[in-house]
């Protein structure tokens, strides 16, 4: 939420993160659209939102791996974001390195 109100002005109402997996990390951010965003998905122009947002995501992307990776501990080698500007949601999608144990073949 932190980076998202950094980056864009604005953080969402609501967050959580999920881990689908043991290398793969789903963030849910809910009411995060600007004011201007809302009211352009209002007037049907949701795919400019959708390819506005995504620009900003590929501009600040390093930010989101860096903040991952700094909580985590863990290497992330993929980040896509995703998003529904009709229903206001995000997701970031982080992949994480595998992390071998003892015994256990790599896959």
């Amino acid at each position: 939420m932190r980076l998202h109100k950094e980056q864009f002005g604005r953080g969402p109402s609501y967050s959580r993160a999920y881990f689908a997996g043991p290398d793969m990390l789903v963030c849910e951010l809910r009411h995060a659209l600007l004011p201007a965003e809302r009211r352009m998905v209002q007037m049907g122009d949701k795919k400019t939102v959708a390819d506005t947002r995504t620009s900003y995501q590929a501009a600040t992307r390093r930010e989101f791996i860096d903040a991952i990776q700094a909580i985590l501990h863990r290497e992330v080698i993929a980040f896509a974001s995703a998003i529904d500007p009709e229903n206001d949601v995000i997701y970031e999608n982080f992949s994480f390195a595998r992390v071998s144990q003892p015994g256990t073949p790599e896959a």
